[in-house]
């Protein structure tokens, strides 16, 4: 068995107190989301946001009401980027259930950008040095016996740290006990072979951005995303020698002008 995380959106305020926990316990900046639009703030995750709330106006039942739902990587039990990594960066913890990097070994090539079904991991686009960055399950916390920082934070108990399959029958009996409240689905139970972190919602998963997936472990996303390999190598190899021969292009024609520049000067 391993872990696992439930999220109640019935539970859910929206109060973004598990975003402000996983910035302080990750020591991640804040984000400038000055008019970026939307309610999701931020808007998206980034290599500095590995957690984010999504909020919604849905029509649920002929009346309009706000939604929540918590996002993060999924930490799936048969990880498509473990797979599409040449090096071993990612690995996944049986015990904890954590999908864990290690920087020391990634060289940077993004594969595991490209076969992930969730699009979670993400490039330090603004780093001299980049690196990809998601969320840890704060793996350091479980080895220690603690909760996540997130769950930790959650002040309506809307996140909920257990034994997945235990996580998987509360679920269920919430869906019964209330069946008006909670569309009849655990999601993550088996999308994509299945994922530690589960949902249940007041709304269809769609309208909250959840991608519609089947029960098959994404097997072939590695495959698709290494069979990418000679395309993305070789546009990066014509994008930067573009890049040298328009360097080297300005500095000649620098070169030449200022010569002619002195020779004017000479004759003059």
């Amino acid at each position: 068995m391993s872990k696992g995380v439930l999220y109640d959106g019935n539970r859910c305020i929206g109060c973004r107190s598990c975003q402000v926990a996983c910035k302080s316990w990750n020591r991640n900046p804040a984000e400038d989301t000055t008019n970026k639009g939307g309610y999701d703030n931020p808007p998206r995750l980034s290599a500095t946001t590995f957690t984010t709330v999504r909020f919604r106006e849905v029509d649920h039942n002929g009346k309009f009401h706000w939604a929540f739902a918590k996002t993060q990587c999924m930490h799936c039990l048969h990880p498509a980027c473990e797979g599409a990594c040449p090096v071993g960066a990612l690995k996944r913890d049986k015990d904890t259930g954590a999908v864990v990097y290690d920087d020391g070994r990634c060289f940077g090539c993004r594969y595991c950008m490209v076969a992930c079904p969730f699009g979670i991991p993400t490039f330090e686009w603004d780093d001299p040095l980049p690196w990809i960055r998601k969320c840890t399950f704060c793996s350091g916390r479980l080895d220690g016996g603690l909760e996540p920082a997130c769950v930790t934070a959650c002040p309506t108990g809307a996140l909920q740290l257990g034994e997945r399959e235990d996580l998987i029958t509360e679920a269920r009996a919430r869906i019964s006990a209330s069946p008006d409240k909670y569309v009849d689905h655990v999601y993550g139970e088996k999308e994509a072979g299945g994922t530690s972190w589960l949902y249940i919602l007041p709304v269809p998963f769609e309208e909250m951005g959840f991608p519609a997936l089947g029960e098959e472990a994404p097997t072939e996303n590695p495959h698709i995303a290494m069979r990418t390999l000679p395309y993305y190598a070789g546009g990066v190899v014509v994008l930067m020698a573009g890049f040298y021969w328009l360097t080297k292009r300005k500095q000649k024609l620098s070169h030449t002008g200022d010569k002619h520049g002195k020779k004017e000067g000479v004759a003059k």
